[in-house]
């Protein structure tokens, strides 16, 4: 299918690559940020607002849940009309609802505003990834998204200490409306650099026997990738939640060693991103090759975690290897999903596989927090371990798949 390229401005350089990624990415770091700003301020709003933890955490989970429903009806609009308008306006969106709970007289306010937040926010992942597409240079998509998703994960990271001391400093008040009006400038930006945004190359003309694009999303290879997302979103989020306690439980391991396991982990993951960005520009040959081997290290680290007792001082090193491993196949992940992706179809492709990442996070704390009530820690990792082996069947598979459908139209000619 030939597909209208829009090239690259013939001055498309290193330095513009790099001015593109950084407003991308500073929008991406804001994204996860407020994500995360809001769970600091739990035990304040409980005092001030009478709140019941239900409550609290309610505001988390209507945020999260409403950018997971709407990323795939966001997708469809994207590729339709194009990335900037949404990226600006759900920027825009997602910040001023976080400043604006600076007012809020009550819980039920948070709750309105967490809503609003999470349809800014919905955007992002659609957006981001049909921006990235049109405007990257080739030889530099990996590290290009290996950069988005290391600025996200490094909003994660900040969010919690950064509202503490803000609150300890100014007041809730004044630590949320800081925080949300730093998305102000970072929307101006976007609207002045907006020239270099380019949006994702679509088809001159759509061909007779393509499927719509609910066929695409129900797809073999694109359910798959779903589910691949899914599981291995599932397996980190039982990581990061149980990890300090299975140790602890198993192998009686002090908590603040096993905060370290954890933080090695963490630190791994994120870091790893970038080594995946320079393993996909370095060659595109072999990716899930590349995913295959990094997540089979990564699950002989957890087992080794949750199966041997090991020396304490060599418990966060495994942490931080394991975390490495995970963190490099992110990036090759993105780009299989990228190159599965029929030209002009990335933002409801990115959309609908993307939501699978929070609605994996939301589904494994609790049956992994059963197992522990049940009085088996031990199943914890292994479950863990067994996430990671299903995702790689998944990701195997889709990429069988994509590669048959994408031989198929050369067949038949």
């Amino acid at each position: 299918m030939s597909a209208e390229t829009q090239p690259l401005p013939s001055g498309a350089t290193a330095g513009q690559d790099a001015r593109i990624i950084a407003l991308i990415g500073t929008g991406h770091f804001l994204s996860h940020f407020y994500v995360l700003c809001l769970p600091p301020l739990f035990l304040i709003w409980r005092e001030e607002f009478g709140a019941s933890f239900a409550e609290l955490g309610l505001a988390v989970a209507l945020m999260s849940g409403t950018t997971a429903l709407l990323q795939t009806p966001v997708g469809f609009w994207v590729d339709r009309y194009g990335a900037r308008p949404f990226l600006v306006g759900g920027t825009l969106l997602m910040a001023l609802s976080i400043a604006a709970m600076a007012a809020a007289p009550g819980i039920w306010a948070i709750w309105v505003l967490a809503v609003l937040s999470g349809i800014g926010n919905s955007v992002i992942h659609p957006a981001d990834y049909a921006i990235l597409a049109g405007s990257i240079d080739k030889s530099r998509m990996g590290r290009a998204f290996a950069l988005h998703t290391f600025t996200g994960n490094l909003g994660f990271a900040l969010a919690p200490p950064v509202i503490a001391l803000l609150a300890a400093l100014i007041g809730w008040r004044g630590a949320l409306l800081a925080v949300g009006l730093l998305g102000v400038p970072v929307v101006l930006a976007i609207l002045v650099q907006s020239r270099i945004l380019r949006d994702q190359a679509k088809p001159k003309a759509r061909a007779t026997d393509a499927p719509s694009g609910r066929q695409l999303l129900l797809s073999r290879p694109i359910l798959l990738f779903f589910g691949f997302f899914l599981l291995s979103s599932m397996a980190g989020s039982g990581i990061q939640a149980f990890v300090i306690t299975v140790l602890g439980q198993l192998w009686g391991t002090p908590v603040a060693v096993a905060s370290m396991v954890l933080t090695g982990y963490m630190v791994g993951a994120t870091s790893g991103t970038l080594v995946g960005g320079w393993i996909v520009d370095r060659t595109s040959r072999n990716l899930i090759g590349f995913v295959i081997v990094l997540t089979g290290f990564a699950i002989a680290m957890i087992l080794m975690l949750g199966l041997m007792p090991l020396p304490e001082m060599l418990l966060p090193v495994v942490g931080l290897l394991g975390g490495l491993a995970m963190g490099a196949s992110r990036t090759p992940r993105d780009v299989m999903l990228k190159d599965a992706s029929p030209p002009g179809e990335i933002g409801k492709v990115f959309g609908f596989v993307s939501s699978g990442l929070p609605l994996g996070g939301a589904i494994t704390p609790v049956p992994l927090g059963l197992l522990i009530d049940f009085g088996q820690p031990g199943l914890v990792l292994p479950v863990v371990a067994a996430l990671l082996a299903l995702s790689l069947l998944c990701a195997g598979s889709a990429q069988a798949e994509a590669r048959s459908r994408r031989r198929a139209p050369v067949a038949a000619e």
